[in-house]
C-alpha cells in the first residue's frame, strides 16, 4: 500500500473507563483516574480504524512514535472517544493527528507516526532478534 493514499483517512475508538485503566491500578499514583497509557492504546486504536479498509493482505502497521499531550483527567464511569485522521504519507510512513474528548472536553492530543509493513516479514524480522538476543545472553 502506498501511504500517500491514506491521506484524509479517519478512525474512531471509544472507552468506558473501568477500575483497572486508572493510574491505582497501574501503580503510576494513588489517583483513581485514566492512566496515560491506557490513553494512548485508545489513541492507536482509532489510527489502526483508520487503517483498516484500506490495508492489503498480509499487510499491518507499527507505531514508531508518538508526541503525547495530556489536557484533562477523567475517572471511572467516564465515556471517551478517541478521533485519528492521516494528515501526511510517504512511502510507508504514515504521520496522524489523534485527540481524545469526553463530550466537548479536550483530554489529550497526540501526533502519532506508523509505518506499513508486511505482516510476516516483521514477524520473522522480530524472532530471528529474539533468537539472537537469546544465544547472546548464553554466550
Amino acid at each position: 500500500m502506498n501511504a500517500e493514499k491514506l491521506i484524509g483517512s479517519v478512525g474512531m475508538a471509544s472507552l468506558t473507563v473501568r477500575p483497572g485503566d486508572t493510574c491505582v491500578a497501574s501503580n503510576i499514583s494513588d489517583l483513581p483516574v485514566i492512566a496515560t497509557s491506557v490513553l494512548i492504546n485508545l489513541l492507536e486504536s482509532a489510527c489502526t480504524a483508520a487503517l483498516s479498509e484500506f490495508l492489503l493482505t498480509g499487510e499491518t502497521s507499527t507505531t514508531t512514535s508518538i508526541d503525547f499531550s495530556t489536557n484533562g483527567s477523567v475517572g471511572v464511569g467516564a465515556e471517551i472517544r478517541a478521533h485519528a485522521t492521516c494528515i501526511e504519507g510517504s512511502g510507508t510512513l504514515l504521520t496522524f493527528s489523534a485527540e481524545i474528548n469526553q463530550d466537548s472536553k479536550l483530554i489529550a492530543t497526540a501526533t502519532i507516526r506508523r509505518k506499513l509493513v508486511d505482516r510476516v516479514s516483521f514477524m520473522a524480522r522480530s524472532a530471528a532478534e529474539g533468537i539472537l538476543a537469546e544465544k547472546a545472553q548464553k554466550n
